[in-house]
């Protein structure tokens, strides 16, 4: 393996045989699509979990970010419900994307379909440390909409 290079192991699952494995698009890709596992139909307005029949043993220290693929959004309105969904580093269950359809027709989910994206992302160790008074920033306590539109 190269040096620097993160190894994932991958698990196959019963219902993920036969399927290919996450992937690159490109070479310049970010993320590792990520392929239904089964056929189902998303009414408009509703959303389905979807098994990719995959299972992953992600790194400690390391985060799997399940994000949408844009065509999907763009060209159906269906995206990740929670996106971007996170994979803990300690889980090893099969990974499943809430799809939810924003569209105006059913769309109907193929096996081996590409449905999403993962981006593995390093997580650092940190610390919460309690304190009395925070320092000032830029925006003080101003919150959502406090910078305005330009």
């Amino acid at each position: 393996m190269e040096a620097g290079v993160v190894v994932i192991d991958v698990k196959v699952l019963p219902n993920g045989e036969g399927l290919p494995l996450p992937a690159r698009a490109t070479p310049g890709s970010a993320g590792f699509d990520l392929r239904a596992a089964v056929d189902l139909s998303i009414p408009p307005g509703e959303w389905r979990v979807v098994p990719t029949g995959i299972a992953l043993a992600i790194p400690e220290g390391w985060e799997g970010q399940v994000r949408p693929r844009s065509g999907l959004a763009a060209k159906h309105g269906v995206t990740v419900l929670n996106a971007p969904g996170t994979i803990d580093a300690d889980y090893r269950g099969e990974i499943q994307v809430p799809l939810v359809n924003h569209g105006p027709t059913p769309f109907v989910v193929v096996r081996g379909e590409r449905i999403a994206q993962i981006l593995f992302a390093a997580v650092p160790p940190v610390e919460l440390t309690l304190v009395e008074e925070l320092p000032v920033g830029h925006r003080g306590d101003r919150g959502f909409g406090s910078t305005g539109r330009s």
